[in-house]
């Protein structure tokens, strides 16, 4: 059967634990959640304020953190005309030691957007060492000149140890690009990739994203099971509260670059994808989905709108149930 549903729910920094398989009652949205686990102690990281952040010893109760940043990153103001330190998006990972945090710089409904990265020798916010240093932006995409979008990033190191970061949000889809080592930056002649896309209006202006039915697909995450690459995206409107239509596809691919097909071996980049959780009536959206193997079990974590508190985003974490080399997982 399906793992427990865990609803994370914050009020007034201080954990007041979960519930499960039932709502969580009211409290502190959690939006675009990404997981790691360091020495025991669970960290989450989301859309918020300096980048919110918090801890777990049981990944079911929670405790709030100090942001990432105090303030914007000094870099913000030159891609955003109002850098107010509400930071999108994050990606945590660690490699060779360092965890490196990814994060988006955006204009809402633009293409003005930008993925940076800052790194830390150790998530515990007690340790002596613990401090964040910012690298700058890694990509950037500008109105007019990118048909692509510079937010949702995602890190991941191949079998042959070369780090990829994909990343994308409408327009003309996801992108995966090699970097560099460390993975700070791109590598130098980095090779560019396109993984998924839908359907585009041809004759929508370029400076504007689309809808639902003009190249909703973004949030990608790579996730490796076994011979295949999986490639994990979100379809639809996110960020509407109860008009949320967001739901999660996959598709996979022994190639890390692609291409990568649903289970009708449809491609990706045309539109393919297979559903992994759908919406329902209490929770209309539900996506921007991270996956993770702990303690042996895969889950995917995701955000859901809660149709009965005013469309609040909040955390699930469910376990993936594999048929026959597909991940499921149900809202039930």
């Amino acid at each position: 059967m399906f793992g427990t549903l865990l609803l994370a729910v914050f009020v007034g920094g201080a954990s007041v634990g979960t519930v499960a398989a039932q709502p969580a009652t009211p409290g502190t949205p959690v939006h675009d959640p990404v997981m790691i686990e360091e020495d025991g102690t669970y960290y989450l990281f989301g859309t918020g304020n300096g980048v919110a952040v918090w801890s777990s010893p049981d990944r079911e109760n929670w405790t709030r953190e100090a942001p990432v940043f105090d303030e914007p990153p000094s870099w913000a103001s030159d891609v955003v005309s109002d850098a107010d330190n509400g930071i999108w998006a994050p990606d945590i990972a660690e490699h060779d030691g360092t965890y490196y945090l990814y994060y988006s710089i955006s204009n809402f409904g633009e293409n003005t957007s930008a993925i940076g990265v800052a790194t830390t020798p150790t998530l515990d916010p007690k340790a002596p060492n613990h401090e964040w240093t910012d690298h700058g932006i890694v990509v950037e995409s500008v109105p007019g000149r990118d048909l692509w979008n510079a937010i949702d990033p995602n890190l991941i190191v191949a079998d042959d140890g070369t780090a990829w970061l994909t990343f994308g949000s409408f327009w003309e889809g996801i992108k995966l690009v090699e970097m560099a080592d460390p993975p700070t930056a791109t590598a130098a002649d980095a090779e560019w990739h396109t993984l998924a896309a839908r359907h585009r209006y041809s004759k929508l202006d370029e400076r504007d994203a689309g809808d639902r039915m003009n190249g909703a697909v973004e949030a990608p995450f790579l996730f490796k099971h076994g011979d295949y690459y999986y490639l994990f995206a979100s379809w639809d409107r996110c960020c509407r509260g109860e008009e949320s239509t967001y739901k999660v596809v996959v598709g996979r691919s022994k190639d890390i670059t692609g291409p990568y097909l649903d289970k009708e071996d449809q491609d990706m980049r045309l539109g393919g994808g297979s559903l992994v959780v759908d919406g329902n009536q209490r929770w209309p959206g539900v996506g921007h989905s991270a996956t993770y193997t702990f303690d042996g079990t895969d889950y995917l974590v995701f955000h859901g709108y809660d149709a009965q508190d005013d469309g609040d985003s909040k955390l699930w974490i469910r376990e993936i149930e594999w048929f026959h080399g597909w991940p499921q997982v149900s809202l039930d």
